[in-house]
């Protein structure tokens, strides 16, 4: 029997995919020598874009390495480029909806009570970043007149103001919790948000922006806390969806994304980063060789343009970036670099042809100046 390299699950012989998580059984050897951690030597992907690398006549040796070669199941980097939001497969919280309809101000019964409110809205006025200078003039000034219908008016004023900002600031956040509850729990946020509603609609607006602070701050902490998931999930995405556009069909190693975006779901995180690592390393064994077989067709179109005396430097910089992105194992990197390389090689002209775009001959035609 055997064992599923990417979630461990026994997997009878018959069996065609794992029973755990679907990988299909086909990938089992693949990702087992994918997976690899051994620093001993270069993996064979980079080796591979180093001998496209040395092809290209270059006029420049390529900047060293940052780092060794890492195995592909090592954490990706935080912070590294994300690139689109991922899908979400696993139903989400329903999202919390904006507010609708504003509150009225609250009654005060004495001066006090109204001066001490005033007080109030300046001081939450400056942490919200409102501008009220047109309202301390107004306020000074019915103050010395002792016009204390004038200071109601501007109460109700400023009321409305710092009610609007808090709606947008509320919207802003709740659209962040929105987006991220797609992939993990935010249970503790969505606590403080029926909270912060609560206390815009009595009137209680210190509380509110108190509350609103709170908010941001655990879903800061649950964001930094998720990271990798959230990134290996990105990663798994970007290499399916580039196996689809290269021609070929993800499916096969589909199995154990879903299953990781389950695990993160639930709250399950070192499972889920576990599962998802080796999803990564699955869809990449899928989408290694047309990967390469492409960047093969694209060095040929490189090499062609510059034989016609085209500027390639810029998919040079691109392709020098995918072999840098492949030493560190960030695949967003890679796909990004390579995608802006495509893009470059595709306005060339095919292999053999006598046309190149102009863009690349541009430095020719101007050297060569008009025929005779």
């Amino acid at each position: 029997m055997a064992t599923c390299p990417a979630c461990g699950a026994s997997v009878p012989d018959e069996a065609t995919q794992c029973p755990g998580c679907s990988l299909s059984v086909s990938l089992f050897e693949a990702v087992r020598q994918a997976a690899g951690t051994s620093t001993d030597r270069d993996p064979a992907y980079v080796r591979t874009i180093g001998e496209l690398l040395s092809t290209i006549d270059l006029d420049k040796p390529a900047p060293p390495a940052d780092a060794p070669p890492t195995g592909l199941l090592g954490r990706p980097r935080r912070g590294t480029a994300r690139g689109p939001p991922p899908t979400p497969r696993t139903p989400a919280p329903p999202p919390i909806a904006p507010i609708r309809d504003l509150p009225e101000l609250p009654a005060t019964r004495t001066d006090a009570e109204r001066k001490h409110r005033l007080h109030e809205y300046f001081e939450l006025g400056r942490r919200l970043g409102v501008d009220f200078t047109d309202f301390e003039a107004r306020s000074n000034a019915a103050a010395l007149s002792g016009d204390e219908a004038s200071l109601e008016v501007l109460a109700r004023e400023m009321f409305v103001h710092l009610v609007s900002s808090l709606a947008e600031e509320f919207e802003a956040t709740i659209a962040e919790r929105n987006e991220l509850a797609q992939l993990v729990p935010t249970p503790s946020a969505d606590v403080e948000l029926d909270a912060v509603r609560e206390s815009i609609r009595l009137g209680d607006l210190a509380g509110a922006l108190r509350r609103l602070t709170h908010v941001r701050d655990e879903l800061l902490r649950v964001e930094q806390e998720w990271e990798v998931g959230r990134i290996l999930v990105t990663e798994c995405d970007l290499i399916a969806q580039s196996i689809r556009e290269l021609g070929g069909d993800p499916a096969p190693a589909l199995g154990p994304l879903e299953e990781g975006r389950k695990l993160l779901a639930k709250g399950r995180r070192a499972e889920s980063e576990q599962l998802l690592a080796r999803a990564a390393v699955a869809l990449w064994t899928l989408l290694e060789p047309r990967f390469f077989e492409d960047l093969r067709r694209i060095r040929d179109r490189m090499n062609e343009a510059r034989r016609a005396g085209g500027d390639i430097a810029p998919a040079v910089t691109d392709l020098r970036e995918v072999a840098t992105e492949l030493r560190q194992r960030n695949f967003v990197g890679v796909l990004t670099a390579y995608k802006r390389l495509r893009t470059f090689a595709d306005q060339l002209a095919a292999p053999g042809s006598t046309e190149v775009a102009g863009a690349a001959l541009a430095p020719a035609v101007r050297s060569e100046g008009p025929s005779a």
